[in-house]
């Protein structure tokens, strides 16, 4: 366990304030989810606030976990401004995804701080592969960059089949956020840790060739 850092918790406080507004307020709900309706008709700020609202509180409880275990990870290695801007990141290019990929579909609705935080976990196994990862069904320590290209081959799993009502298409972009725009901080990892870098991509890649050849789904 470590300490909170104010940009931490100023993240967890915005997610609980907006969520719980949303929890009591089904027009604010509404008005400010991610829906490809609603940015097709130029309401662009629900690509922004739906990262901040969530279905209930176990989803928010999830997702700022997940926050909490893995922004210490990026905040010692690149700072708070430079970790903002990866969270921020990380929400938008997932969102994108998500409208790339439902453009057609004007009813699609999704809220929730997956995105963000998927970037910011990235970023953080990206920052520290050799972290282990320990998972209640598994008596053994998973490495950081194996549960990495795991999550992210499940998203693309995911996306194909559509699995359950989770937005994988809004994780896996903002795993990519994560990791492209914490590449373009810290360019020295190319030098240090060009392995691991290139493992990391190869979720990317399946992604890029199965869209290209028509087979996403």
């Amino acid at each position: 366990m470590y300490e909170l850092d104010p940009v931490t918790i100023a993240i967890i406080a915005a997610n609980v304030m907006v969520s719980l507004k949303g929890f009591d307020d089904r027009s604010f709900f509404e008005k400010y989810k991610f829906n490809v309706g609603g940015i097709r008709r130029g309401e662009q700020i629900r690509m922004f606030s739906s990262g901040f609202l969530h279905v209930d509180t176990t989803h928010l409880l999830f997702n700022m976990l997940t926050l909490y275990f893995f922004a210490n990870a990026v905040l010692v290695e690149l700072g708070q401004v430079k970790f903002v801007i990866i969270y921020l990141a990380s929400l938008i290019f997932g969102n994108l995804l998500s409208l790339y990929f439902h453009k057609e579909e004007y009813w699609y609705s999704a809220v929730g701080a997956s995105g963000a935080v998927t970037g910011i976990l990235y970023a953080a196994i990206l920052l520290r592969p050799e972290m282990n990862l320990y998972m209640f069904f598994v008596p053994i320590p998973i490495p950081g960059y194996v549960f990495g290209i795991g999550y992210l081959l499940y998203s693309i799993y995911g996306m194909k089949n559509r699995i359950g009502n989770i937005g994988h298409d809004a994780h896996f972009g903002g795993a990519v956020g994560g990791y492209v725009v914490t590449l373009i901080f810290l360019p020295s990892l190319f030098e240090t840790d060009l392995g691991h870098i290139g493992l990391l991509a190869i979720p990317i890649l399946i992604l890029f060739i199965l869209y290209k050849t028509g087979k996403l789904g």
